[in-house]
């Protein structure tokens, strides 16, 4: 035999990269995830609408996926205010507003949190609530750490210096002097 004149046929590892076959399922080798043959004769308006309908399927998962990421920084923000400690002090103060203020102003900014995923096929009201519910919860844990930190006024003793004094119902004077 010449050298670099071998025969397909006499070799041990060979592989034909010819499809022979037809349709599709008759192959041996099956499609990888993810890749779909599509026919010749299927026409564009059932290509686009397929397209468009796995477009909405996405926005609505990163709908919810942005809806539950208050989640996680809840979970953060309960870690650090328990790091923080019981006591008034500069830090566990600056950790208690910031809980208190990121959902205050993740709240008000709804509308573009979830702008980028409205289609007319996509509902977003329930994972709008669940944004809004989280980061109320969020502002739940900051009111509690206030609370912890004896910042709120929520007893009788907070609120003396409002009252008006009490009125004296007994009067007692000078005593009889006996001899």
């Amino acid at each position: 035999m010449e050298k670099g004149k071998g025969v397909m046929g006499s070799r041990k590892w060979a592989v034909e990269f010819t499809d022979n076959s037809s349709t599709p399922s008759t192959r041996d080798i099956p499609d990888p995830p993810g890749f779909t043959r599509v026919p010749h004769d299927q026409d564009d308006s059932t290509l686009s609408r397929q397209k468009k309908d796995a477009e909405a399927n996405w926005k609505s998962q990163k709908a919810w996926e942005v809806a539950q990421a208050p989640f996680k920084n809840l979970m953060m923000m309960g870690f650090m205010m328990w790091m923080a400690g019981s006591t008034v002090h500069l830090f566990s103060i600056g950790i208690t507003f910031s809980a208190l203020w990121q959902p205050l102003s993740a709240l008000q900014g709804v509308g573009k949190v979830f702008a980028p995923y409205k289609d007319s096929k996509v509902d977003l009201l329930a994972p709008k609530l669940l944004f809004i519910a989280l980061n109320l919860g969020g502002m739940l844990l900051g009111v509690w750490k206030l609370n912890a930190l004896g910042l709120l006024p929520t007893h009788a003793s907070d609120w003396v210096s409002s009252l008006p004094p009490a009125r004296e119902v007994e009067y007692s004077g000078g005593g009889i002097a006996l001899h």
